[in-house]
């Protein structure tokens, strides 16, 4: 498989306040990314600061001081642009993607956004009910609640292991003092990377940035947090209106910046990350027992964790998990065939490169570059990556990760006294 690595045009500088803006030009189109990237999410949240993270996120569309709601969203759609965001675990995001000619626009928006956001006690009052609805919504997603469910017992009395949404008690409790404490704290010029991909120019876009970003001060230092401790527990919750069980067995995994993460990477692709991968073929193509079945890696700076989910009737749940078990059992005992290892390394750097033909990805992936790296892998490096991983390295991470003790389980669905015991996990 051939692929092209051209170099990628990309220049990095950390202006005297801390913030760190990173481009790419792109010339070839006509369109410019951009995102703010704040470097922490609900994982720096106590308890009782469940879901602020995500708050603060849907309140920064309610308004400025100089602009409403609707002043932002009449703005956007005036010139075509598109506004998003989102939070996660470890870091929040705010982008924006317009034509060329807009950017100083859409990025005033954005710093705006960022920098002087109302919080009114009455918007605040109406996006409760807002996310309430959103927790919700979540609650009638099987497959969300038993991803919620797994990872809760996975990493208990940890943020890692609580949803990102909070919960009813913590988000009625919200009030505009505490957005604006949570807000001082952690959007701060330390914690904000600033990224743009598409048709610019660097020191134009700096200059963009320092204008609306250079005078913010210090707002003191970051809480570090603390890497959560496993417990492969096995947990079940029935719930008969369900006419699956759906479930989720996972296993301890490597955090995001290990040298290994590209070996790991490639055993996922194998495993269950792909339509022609073990799982898919030989529990869904071959026994024709589930629709849907894959597996996830979910790797975080400190920790990781692999994992399969699936759905299946409640009379053959238990024959796909054996069946998941078997296919833990192979990638432990036998090292993956050449010809596998070929297509897996085939099928990582295609989508590797299909995921950046748009600004956007790439905004996004010069983000994630530096909020973990520090420092942005060329194209080359990461094929070079995919391709020094060995069926060895596999075969060596599948015996480490994938042990009876510990294993994580989680079934929801109509039970019917359905259990898993620790000795039935035999992989």
């Amino acid at each position: 498989m051939v692929l092209s690595t051209a170099a990628r045009d990309i220049e990095s500088t950390t202006l005297p306040n801390g913030i760190r803006v990173i481009t790419e030009a792109m010339p070839g189109v006509r369109s410019v990314s951009i995102g703010l990237w704040i470097g922490t999410g609900s994982r720096s949240e106590k308890p009782a600061e469940s879901g602020i993270s995500h708050f603060i996120e849907h309140m920064l569309f309610k308004g400025t001081t100089t602009r409403t709601a609707e002043d932002i969203a009449r703005q956007m759609d005036s010139v075509g642009g598109h506004l998003d965001a989102f939070t996660g675990k470890e870091l929040i995001g705010f982008n924006v993607k317009v034509i060329d000619e807009h950017v100083g626009m859409a990025f005033g928006i954005l710093a705006d956004m960022l920098l002087d956001p109302r919080f009114s006690e009455a918007d605040i009052e109406k996006e409760k009910g807002v996310i309430l609805e959103e927790l919700k919504m979540d609650k009638d997603n099987p497959e969300t609640q038993i991803h919620e469910l797994f990872m809760s017992h996975f990493w208990p009395r940890h943020p890692l292991g609580r949803p990102i949404l909070g919960n009813r008690k913590t988000i009625t409790s919200f009030n505009a003092e505490s957005l604006r404490a949570w807000h001082r704290r952690y959007y701060s010029p330390v914690n904000l990377t600033v990224t743009a991909a598409g048709n610019l120019r660097h020191e134009e876009f700096l200059a963009l940035v320092e204008s609306h970003f250079g005078a913010l001060g210090p707002a003191g230092e970051i809480p570090p947090v603390q890497a959560p401790r496993n417990h492969p527990v096995l947990q079940t919750r029935n719930r008969r209106s369900l006419q699956q069980v759906h479930f989720c067995i996972a296993a301890p995994a490597l955090e995001a910046s290990h040298p290994l993460r590209f070996a790991c990477y490639v055993m996922n692709v194998i495993l269950g990350g792909s339509m022609s991968s073990r799982l898919f073929q030989n529990i869904r193509e071959r026994q024709g027992l589930v629709y849907s079945i894959f597996s996830e890696l979910n790797m975080y700076r400190d920790s990781g964790c692999l994992g399969v989910y699936g759905g299946a009737s409640p009379e053959n749940v238990r024959k796909v998990v054996d069946g998941v078990l078997v296919e833990f059992r192979r990638v432990k005992e036998s090292p993956v065939e050449p010809d596998e290892l070929r297509r897996a390394k085939d099928h990582m750097k295609g989508s590797l490169m299909l995921s950046l033909e748009s600004t956007t990805a790439r905004m996004g992936n010069l983000a994630r570059q530096e909020l973990y790296f520090r420092r942005t892998f060329t194209l080359d490096e990461m094929v070079e990556a995919i391709e020094s991983v060995t069926a060895d390295e596999i075969q060596a991470l599948a015996n480490q990760f994938f042990q009876p003790a510990t294993l994580g389980v989680a079934l929801l669905g109509k039970l019917d006294g359905l259990k898993i015991e620790r000795g039935e996990l035999n992989c």
